[in-house]
């Protein structure tokens, strides 16, 4: 059995909008999402990747069907075979402050920016467009849809496990490495022993009622 036997066919994402914009004229297409936006903890992290023409690697698709094994193994892949691969990423402290959907565009804006291809379309996972002027196309569930948006999920996941994993070194009390920063019983449980720290998101519920003269 090979990996693409793994999945079924509608699960399985495609190049069919990225070969659309290709036959529009553009040249850099831009596959963009975002991971973490419903953790009590860390940061949420966003990828932009532009692929090549006929870019295939089997059993790619949206980032959460896929184990984390499969996601390490694509990882190196992806960023081997891209033409180009941006990050961005907004902390905690500005999810607080601007809201996790602004700071989710933030990321978004960020992993644009640092792509070392200036992208000429943009394919964006979701309903709500960039405030940029590049031509842009949002997709619902545009990471199951999309080939290079399943390639931005998947680079934008492995980071933010990583990054988690190294909070979990500074902050051990949180088990970070384990839920990776969501609302399991285990976190909920050590915020309310040990109280937040400066990487939980204080505006959320599940960590705010803990704040107390924090």
């Amino acid at each position: 059995m090979t990996t693409l036997d793994l999945f079924a066919p509608e699960e399985l994402s495609t190049l069919f909008f990225e070969e659309q914009a290709r036959a529009r004229g553009y040249q850099a297409v831009a596959g963009v999402d975002e991971a973490g936006r419903g953790p009590l903890a860390g940061p949420v992290v966003a990828a932009a990747v532009i692929l090549p023409a006929g870019f295939a690697l089997a059993g790619l698709t949206d980032s959460k069907q896929l184990s984390e094994q499969q996601r390490n193994r694509f990882y190196p892949q992806i960023r081997d075979l891209a033409r180009a691969v941006g990050i961005g990423v907004a902390t905690a402290a500005e999810i607080d402050r601007v809201n996790i959907l602004q700071a989710t565009l933030l990321a978004m804006q960020r992993a644009i920016g640092r792509l070392p291809v200036a992208p000429d379309h943009l394919l964006i996972d979701g309903i709500t467009p960039l405030p940029l002027k590049i031509p842009q196309q949002t997709l619902k569930k545009g990471d199951s849809r999309s080939l290079s948006i399943a390639a931005a999920s998947v680079v934008a996941k492995v980071v933010r496990d990583r990054i988690m994993c190294s909070l979990d070194r500074q902050h051990p009390s949180y088990d970070f490495a384990r839920h990776k920063g969501y609302g399991t019983a285990a976190h909920r449980q050590a915020i309310a022993e040990y109280g937040p720290c400066r990487h939980h998101r204080k505006t959320f519920a599940g960590v705010r009622e803990h704040l107390g003269g924090r």
